[in-house]
């Protein structure tokens, strides 16, 4: 476990969060937005590449380097740095994981984990049981490997919305996977160990969203999207944050990620 107290950090981060929906599809606004906001900290998810094709150079030529976890066709983590990482763990589970979903290192004492939490399609299905499970499991990690004292960043797509403010239609979407009690639940434990959701400790509003479906007619301009992005962070860092914004200009551009990028800065 790590001491925030027995650290100095004369610097200021920006820690940001973005499900690309394939990196290939999103390189050129990622590069963009990178060359633009030069983040210290860019968690990606969804990726969808093995290893082997990740585009590492792109994000070298931008100064950036990249710690990944792929997988074919479908999910994939990855974070793009500027700072050296160390305590780098691509498993959620000791033998393992079939599916690339959590990447965890430290930077500069603190640690960052990223994670894409499985959708869950719909209530009484495997897949909701299994992302259940897994959210289940990630807490046990969290509660077993560090304290609430501990400079923890946790961040990423959560595929749960937390309350009626998080989604357009909270009376039509009750119930369904991403905004269902048993989800909801499970991730309120993870802020009662000791977790802040820093947008929620700037932003009490509603209509605050980081994803709008491709399936919905218009669904950006009329804002019809849910909050299922965050960034959160043990108190003793959320008390060093300054500000958390959703960048919402890459979602208006040509060929989007569904979601867009968040943006926390802390003064540390």
């Amino acid at each position: 476990m790590h001491d925030l107290a027995g650290c100095l950090f004369l610097f200021s981060m920006k820690i940001t969060t973005f499900n690309t929906n394939s990196i290939r599809a999103r390189l050129p606004i990622i590069k963009n937005w990178l060359l633009e906001e030069q983040p210290d900290i860019l968690a990606l998810q969804e990726t969808k590449v093995q290893d082997k094709d990740f585009p590492f150079d792109d994000f070298e030529e931008l100064g950036y380097q990249a710690i990944i976890r792929g997988q074919k066709s479908y999910n994939g983590v990855a974070v793009i740095t500027n700072h050296e990482p160390g305590n780098i763990r691509k498993d959620l589970y000791k033998e393992g994981d079939e599916q690339a979903r959590f990447l965890s290192a430290d930077f500069s004492g603190i640690t960052v984990i990223n994670i894409y939490v499985p959708q869950g399609f719909a209530p009484g299905t495997d897949k909701f049981e299994y992302k259940l499970t897994w959210l289940n499991d990630l807490l046990k990690y969290i509660q077993g490997n560090y304290s609430p004292q501990d400079p923890l960043i946790l961040l990423g797509d959560f595929n749960v919305a937390m309350d009626d403010r998080d989604v357009y239609d909270p009376d039509g979407l009750k119930g369904s996977a991403g905004f269902h009690p048993d989800e909801q639940e499970i991730l309120g434990r993870f802020f009662e160990w000791g977790l802040v959701d820093i947008f929620r400790k700037y932003n009490q509003e509603k209509e605050q969203y980081t994803f709008w479906d491709y399936r919905i007619p218009n669904a950006l301009k009329r804002n019809r999207g849910w909050r299922i992005d965050y960034i959160a962070a043990t108190r003793p860092l959320a008390e060093k944050s300054s500000s958390i914004t959703v960048d919402l200009k890459p979602r208006t551009l040509e060929k989007p990620s569904d979601h867009t990028f968040l943006v926390a800065e802390f003064d540390i």
